[in-house]
């Protein structure tokens, strides 16, 4: 694929519009269902404009999930930073995760979709790399925090943590979208083993006994 040449700001800022505005036509369709066409008969924008703007579908694609993405690496960062407890932040986690997939299940599929397409095809390699690495840190963010606020390691590399989420996300993922009702709360629950056995717990402080008073005697 041959990239679209820099050009100046305006032209950048609409070349954002138009990803944005091609987001859901590209989260209904996929990837292999693309194509500028296909994606001007179901927006406000011709051919000729996408063509103008993007050299190809993959040119769009990329721009579209590199913005889509850049919203969702920063998805945690609240419950994350304002979190003060364990459990706190293992609880505002694990429901995050259940809302954005419940709510935006097309988006994180075509974000796989593009993925898979990467084994296949050679220029949405570093693009995708790049995205992947960015969700990486996204959660070692989190693993970071629950660290800190437990007061314990965490047993793994970030690699193997983005790993083992990653693999719990995908898989509700596809079970969400074969109609598993339970697949979200099973998925959370699943999050929350994994997350239990890379951090120890921080241990509740042992309650201190009632001090019985003598009862004075006549």
């Amino acid at each position: 694929m041959t990239k679209a040449p820099p050009r100046n700001d305006k032209f950048n800022e609409r070349r954002a519009e138009l990803g944005e505005a091609a987001l859901q036509t590209l989260a209904d369709l996929g990837y292999a269902r693309t194509s500028l066409r296909e994606i001007a008969q179901n927006s406000a924008f011709s051919h000729g404009v996408l063509h103008y703007y993007f050299t190809d579908k993959l040119d769009l694609i990329l721009c579209s999930v590199r913005q889509y993405k850049a919203r969702c690496v920063t998805r945690y960062d609240e419950v994350t930073t304002t979190s003060t407890r364990f459990e706190q932040l293992l609880d505002g986690f694990t429901e995050a995760l259940g809302d954005t997939l419940r709510n935006e299940t097309t988006m994180h599929r075509l974000w796989y979709d593009l993925r898979s397409q990467a084994l296949f095809e050679e220029a949405l390699r570093d693009d995708v790399e790049a995205i992947d690495k960015s969700l990486e840190k996204m959660i070692w963010r989190v693993m970071q925090r629950l660290s800190e606020l437990a007061g314990s390691p965490v047993k793994a590399s970030s690699e193997a943590a983005y790993a083992m989420l990653d693999g719990l996300f995908q898989q509700c993922l596809l079970k969400h979208l074969s109609g598993d009702k339970k697949a979200i709360a099973a998925m959370q629950a699943s999050v929350r083993q994994v997350l239990l056995q890379l951090i120890d717990a921080p241990t509740a402080a042992p309650r201190a006994k009632p001090v019985r008073r003598k009862l004075a005697t006549a």
